[in-house]
């Protein structure tokens, strides 16, 4: 691998403070692969050969049953998935894809295990990554229990629009019919959540979002840091 590519994985917090001597283990397994759009990565149900970090582009984590497909997350740089299914030597349960041109960096799954056995600093930080992730999951469970599809909609509105430093014009990151998978909701309840919210403001074109009475909206949508604010 490149320095750069070295750098890159050093930078994430999972590896921030493992010892030089295991990192440059873990780092000797490791190699780097670019792919083009909608290739899949990995798919659900089988072996965690590698733990994933992606370098570059965007990729979508998405999962399969009876005929059904729902995108569970969507990853941009830098990034490291799935780390759980590595740790505990457990079949993947979601698939992954690309979604652009992307650059991934592979580690042997059998290599982050046997360090995390040896490391101490590495093994905190897995167990930090993994409760995060877990807090994740229960705020995700919150806002689809606990929210109609035009709440969840206007919320996720109201977090891009604090990603954009609270531009009054931004852009969505992929396409509506991912944005509604995400949110669960259909494509066309997508779009009528869409019209609803022009009550309160937000207007789009394709991919471009307006946002005229940001007040009005934030009111509607009535965010918490309980479920919208990842820093909890």
């Amino acid at each position: 691998m490149r320095d750069s590519e070295i750098r890159e994985i050093r930078s994430l917090a999972i590896f921030a403070k493992m010892a030089d001597e295991a990192f440059d283990r873990l780092c000797r397994g490791a190699y780097v692969q670019t792919f083009p759009p909608q290739i899949e990565l990995i798919t659900e149900g089988e072996p965690s050969d590698f733990l994933h970090v992606l370098s570059e582009g965007r990729v979508e984590m998405f999962a399969r049953w009876n005929g059904r497909e729902t995108t569970m997350a969507l990853l941009r740089p830098v990034t490291s998935f799935i780390l759980a299914a590595t740790v505990r030597d457990r079949p993947y349960l979601m698939s992954a894809r690309t979604l652009e041109k992307s650059r991934i960096i592979l580690l042997p799954s059998e290599d982050v295990r046997a360090i995390f056995e040896e490391d101490a600093a590495f093994a905190r930080a897995v167990v930090t990554e993994l409760a995060t992730d877990y807090r994740n999951v229960v705020k995700n469970t919150k806002n689809l229990k606990l929210r109609s599809s035009i709440e969840r909609l206007a919320n996720y509105l109201v977090r891009r629009q604090d990603r954009a430093e609270g531009a009054r014009t931004f852009q969505l990151p992929v396409e509506k019919r991912k944005i509604a998978s995400l949110l669960g909701m259909t494509p066309e309840n997508f779009s009528r959540a869409l019209r609803t919210l022009g009550e309160y403001g937000v207007e789009i074109d394709g991919l471009t979002v307006t946002i005229r009475d940001r007040e009005d909206l934030v009111h509607f949508a009535k965010p918490t840091p309980l479920i919208d604010d990842p820093s909890t």
